[in-house]
């Protein structure tokens, strides 16, 4: 081979490691369909199945309740900024509204992130209502039927309804998270059939970024 046709060929080859790279990177970004379909059904304690049937089963609506007029300034200034960043996955400004109420809600009451809770809507679904992976698993955060069974009344259609799914979604997250003890990877990883492995909780962390909202006073 010719000095120059070597060069060209090392000039190709380092193009093509560059863009696997970067399709590698994009893809940790980029949602994919109906992801938690390697979840694994795992035996519970009496005392951990009660507890997480009694959460599913408290039929609070999802009313945003606020101690001052300024938190619930924050909250309807979150509502507008995330329903703007949403308005291109939900158009309909109703379905939007609820929806992002409901999360704001849901992860709240478990104790988790509403940015990580959307982070992990968009992987898992794209925020489709009625995603369902090859393996069963159902809507916006991907719960397997099992959980049904396991902590609810064994009615997987149910998992179809947007505050039922975003529930059942945010308790079995808050369960594994305190089962790996705060250790946010390994929840993940769980979450998702993959523990020990990063491309799903990375991907997760990915997407969670484009869901913060800058006003900490959320938080308070």
């Amino acid at each position: 081979m010719s000095l120059t046709a070597r060069a060209q060929a090392s000039s190709l080859s380092r193009r093509l490691c560059l863009g696997s790279a970067v399709a590698g990177a994009i893809s940790l970004v980029l949602p994919r369909s109906a992801m938690a379909g390697a979840q694994i059904e795992e035996p519970l304690i009496d005392s951990v199945r009660t507890a997480l049937s009694s959460a599913i089963h408290n039929k609070a609506p999802p009313v945003p309740e606020f101690g001052s007029t300024e938190a619930r300034l924050v909250y309807l200034r979150w509502l507008g900024e995330m329903s703007e960043r949403l308005k291109k996955k939900l158009p309909d400004w109703p379905t939007r509204k609820e929806f992002l109420q409901t999360v704001w809600y849901e992860a709240r009451r478990s104790g988790l992130d509403v940015s990580l809770v959307l982070g992990l809507v968009q992987v898992e679904s794209n925020f489709r209502k009625f995603a369902v992976s090859s393996a069963g698993a159902r809507g916006y955060m991907q719960v397997m039927p099992f959980w049904t069974r396991v902590i609810g009344d064994s009615d997987p259609s149910k998992l179809f309804h947007m505050q039922t799914n975003l529930r059942f979604g945010c308790v079995i997250l808050r369960h594994y998270l305190d089962r790996e003890g705060g250790d946010l990877f390994m929840t993940l990883g769980r979450y998702n059939g993959s523990r020990g492995r990063a491309p799903y909780p990375d991907a997760v962390f990915a997407n969670q970024r484009l869901w913060v909202f800058k006003d900490r006073r959320l938080e308070d």
